[in-house]
């Protein structure tokens, strides 16, 4: 691991201790990896490095914090050791996925994972929807799934009840691969063949309602297009995740028209409107290469 991944991981993740992180914007305020690589992978201590960042025009309580985190190197090899059967690529890591980088300061320090990394870097397609689906919405999240599989997209989803499980288990039923941003701990995904876990910023943090609406995002912006299964109101991690998409133009949103007023609302908001009758995905898909691809 180079300096500046051992750097990024001190300063921006928890490590399993009851400390505060910078957050990406705090991070992005210290600031160019060049001064951040200086600080790590060397004997400093923690004075050295509370002296060379008031140097560089920190204020003290920002320095006494950051030079705090940057002394946690023995934490960190601890924690990396335990991450059994996971691997954590930074947000500067080669393998990182580009596509995520477009959400900005909401863009995960690091990624745990497991399984095969190499489809973060795959085409890739997203579902989500609600956890209490109707048979229309659960027929769709299942159809989408088999669509991936058949058309080599690899799925993109939250694992969650509902969409998200019917999705990815007809993905897979049907061979194909999947990402699921998961919201808590990762040691409680046992490994699965074609499926690739992944948890922001740390292996062991539990569940949040927070951790929960920020994957919603991961998995918004890592789909070429998101598919909407089922958005019955304008309210829920569904409604919130697929508006705030659409606003920042991630990704282009389909949705069920089911006649609902969630997914009216988006389609008012610039989402399209669909039925059961979809052409192939690679007709929906017309993929073009940004500064992000």
């Amino acid at each position: 691991m180079q300096a500046a991944e051992k750097g990024l991981l001190l300063l921006c993740c928890k490590l399993g201790q009851a400390v505060k992180p910078l957050t990406a914007a705090e991070y992005r305020q210290l600031s160019e990896y060049v001064r951040i690589r200086s600080l790590t992978g060397t004997q400093q201590d923690t004075e050295v490095r509370r002296e060379q960042l008031m140097s560089l025009g920190c204020s003290l309580e920002m320095s006494n914090r950051v030079a705090g985190l940057l002394d946690r190197e023995k934490a960190l090899r601890e924690y990396l050791y335990k991450a059994e059967n996971t691997a954590v690529l930074t947000r500067i890591s080669e393998g990182f996925p580009r596509r995520l980088y477009r959400l900005e300061d909401d863009c995960p320090a690091a990624l745990f994972c497991k399984g095969d990394l190499s489809l973060l870097n795959s085409r890739c397609i997203s579902l989500v929807g609600s956890r209490l689906l109707f048979p229309r919405g659960r027929d769709f999240a299942r159809r989408i799934g088999r669509m991936a599989a058949r058309e080599g997209f690899t799925l993109v989803s939250g694992g969650a009840s509902g969409a998200d499980t019917a999705a990815q288990e007809a993905c897979l039923a049907a061979g194909g691969k999947v990402i699921c941003f998961v919201p808590d701990e990762l040691s409680r995904y046992a490994p699965r063949k074609n499926l690739l876990y992944c948890s922001a910023d740390g292996y062991d943090l539990s569940f949040s309602s927070a951790r929960a609406l920020r994957r919603n995002h991961f998995i918004h912006a890592l789909g070429e297009k998101v598919f909407v299964a089922q958005c019955p109101g304008t309210s829920g991690g569904t409604w919130a995740g697929t508006s705030y998409n659409l606003k920042h133009r991630w990704s282009e949103v389909y949705v069920l028209s089911d006649g609902s007023d969630g997914a009216e609302a988006l389609m008012a908001l610039g989402a399209v409107g669909v039925d059961e009758n979809l052409p192939p995905l690679a007709d929906l898909l017309s993929y073009q290469l940004s500064i992000f691809d």
